[in-house]
């Protein structure tokens, strides 16, 4: 495999898939927006923005891998691309922080207030007589129905277990490449994004338990909307990465990766990494306190 070895600075041409991912994930977001609020076509706007979504991806990868395989990217464009997946996982944390915030917002400072709690008991007593600080919350009289929280010594453990788990397999499948040692590389990233992809299957059932035997929806109050909001999005983060993994088996595969250029497998792992660490703040302040 042929590496460019000039250390000129790399500009990249242009490219007009920006434009369509923008263009994608508005359409997206337009049509679940109206699907949350019971407009019909909204559904059908989901699925025309994810569908030019994953094209975009398709192609877009696709290009950026057959420039790398093509000797077009130097050691500066390595660094960029480090840079790049570093910045983008920063966003990331950012926007987990803001849904672990608002959870702690809720839990430790709003329903306190409206309990009457601390130095204001007059907030009880002008905005929600009688509301009383507990969690989860669904409101005063349960507005929301009466619902059951998500155990988390079930298939929550299990999922921390199997995420665990699938973070070692990724770091023995990375230092087996550094090794190059391909049949060892396959197999062990074969079993990360296979774990990964038993992960979204008890989730997805664990889903199906809280709405039809827990009745724990989005409707449930804070403790429903937060809920789903975080797992829902780790979720999604989880099926991306399972994607992503299986695409860097795929390329390894072909022999794409050398034991000292391997930056699309470093970045995927830093990805799949960062998505462990963010499980371990569900299981603990989502479903264990």
């Amino acid at each position: 495999m042929a590496h460019a070895t000039a250390q000129k600075y790399y500009v990249p041409h242009g490219t007009h898939w920006p434009i369509i991912g923008s263009v994608a994930l508005f359409t997206l977001l337009i049509g679940f927006s109206v699907l949350l609020n019971g407009t019909s076509g909204g559904e059908w706007l989901m699925v025309a923005g994810f569908l030019m979504l994953v094209f975009m991806m398709f192609r877009w990868f696709g290009q950026v891998i057959g420039e790398s395989e093509g000797g077009l990217y130097n050691l500066q464009v390595d660094r960029s691309f480090r840079m790049g997946m570093g910045w983008f996982i920063f966003s990331e944390v950012m926007f987990f922080a803001v849904l672990f915030g608002a959870l702690f917002y809720a839990r430790q400072l709003s329903l306190p207030w409206l309990g009457g709690e601390g130095t204001d008991p007059w907030t009880n007593l002008f905005l929600w007589r009688g509301f009383e600080n507990e969690w989860p919350s669904n409101g005063p009289g349960q507005i929301g129905g009466h619902f059951e929280t998500m155990a988390a010594w079930g298939i929550p453990a299990l999922n921390t277990a199997i995420l665990l788990t699938s973070g070692v397999t990724l770091t023995i499948a990375h230092h087996a490449l550094k090794a190059n040692h391909r049949g060892k590389v396959a197999f062990w990233l074969a079993c990360t994004f296979i774990l990964g992809f038993i992960f979204l299957g008890f989730q997805a059932y664990e889903y199906n338990h809280a709405f039809t035997e827990l009745n724990l929806t989005l409707k449930s109050g804070i403790y429903g909307t937060t809920f789903f909001m975080l797992t829902g999005f780790h979720g999604l983060h989880v099926t991306i990465g399972a994607i992503m993994l299986t695409v860097i088996w795929l390329r390894c595969l072909r022999g794409h990766f050398t034991p000292d250029r391997h930056f699309a497998f470093e970045g995927v792992a830093w990805y799949w990494h960062f998505v462990d660490v963010v499980w371990l703040g569900l299981f603990i302040f989502v479903y264990w306190l």
